[in-house]
């Protein structure tokens, strides 16, 4: 669920008066997300989706998402838009939120993705490194060895819960991250949670991506292991290595990773499996029973991560070189 703060009608009308974006004709809440408050929008002109940022979001941060967009449509990326205000402002406020309202982007995202959708996926994530290129603003990952570290302190006590000698495995792969983890490969902006329902379909052509609210400066190739991790694995956990050489020849049909970002992957799988394990951890301990957000079980990743591990060279991931 994905409605936190409710909005009333005549406040939205209100709201809508800052754009030129017609007149309020319905709206809806949408249910899939978890950092936001959205809403679909129908008014006279066009469709739009509304955004309220919630509390997990740092204003701070917003010029960097909502220009990031810009800058990605401008290089030639599908991807919604931010609607500017009348006064040329980006941002506004609505029910004690900053809220903007941002293109709708026609299609769907995948239930059953297939190795030619995860080829598509390839090749749109090197265009959107390609045309991240420029972009005048940065933002850290704060999601990576520093924030995992944060995370897991955070969750450590009760890590034996979700599955007994947690402590000490998770305890040794940060270890192993901490001083193994490369720093000298191509960096640039990242989408950083290129996940299947962040990502549109129609058809089997790809109609865009969505959702840069973790986007940041980082290693490119890491952003190319999630993907990995998010979109080759099956329902029983298996890696599906067609999807993975699909994924990554299209990628390097747009942009060629180097062979210190190909040496680097099964080690940036790893920490991108521990990222999402640790979040999930975390969620998973202390979201209460009964809340409105669903829980992702954390142990989904920690198999990815162990499969990981056992990777003896990146040509188990798929790579044709």
């Amino acid at each position: 669920m994905a409605v936190y703060t409710d909005i009333a009608e005549d406040d939205l009308r209100w709201f809508l008066t800052e754009y030129d974006a017609g007149t309020l004709l319905s709206y809806k809440g949408i249910a899939e997300g978890v950092e936001n408050s959205n809403f679909l929008l129908h008014t006279s002109k066009a469709p739009l989706i509304l955004t309220l940022y919630e509390k997990r979001v740092e204003k701070s941060d917003l010029p960097f998402f909502l220009g990031l967009m810009q800058h990605l449509s401008a290089g030639g990326l599908s991807c919604p838009l931010p609607l500017p205000r009348k006064d040329g402002a980006l941002l506004g406020t609505l029910s004690g939120r900053p809220a903007a309202l941002i293109s709708f982007l026609e299609g769907m995202w995948l239930r059953k993705p297939e190795a030619k959708h995860c080829r598509e996926v390839g090749k749109t994530l090197a265009h959107m490194h390609i045309a991240g290129e420029g972009f005048a603003l940065r933002r850290p990952n704060a999601l990576s060895l520093d924030g995992w570290q944060t995370l897991w302190e955070k969750s450590e006590a009760r890590a034996d819960e979700v599955e007994p000698g947690l402590q000490n495995e998770i305890r040794s792969e940060l270890d192993f991250l901490s001083a193994h983890w490369p720093k000298d490969l191509p960096a640039g902006v990242i989408h950083a949670d290129l996940f299947p329902d962040n990502v549109f379909f129609l058809g089997d052509e790809l109609s865009g991506l969505i959702d840069f609210y973790f986007a940041c400066n980082d290693l490119l190739a890491y952003d190319v292991s999630i993907c990995l991790n998010a979109w080759c694995f099956e329902k029983d956990g298996a890696y599906n290595i067609t999807k993975g050489m699909q994924m990554l020849e299209g990628y390097q049909s747009v942009r060629s990773l180097s062979d210190a970002e190909i040496a680097a992957l099964p080690v940036l799988s790893r920490g991108s499996a521990l990222r999402f394990f640790l979040t999930r951890l975390y969620d998973w301990l202390t979201t209460p029973d009964g809340a409105m957000v669903t829980k992702k079980d954390p142990l989904e990743y920690l198999r990815k991560l162990r499969f990981h591990r056992q990777i003896s060279s990146p040509a188990e991931y798929g790579l044709s070189r």
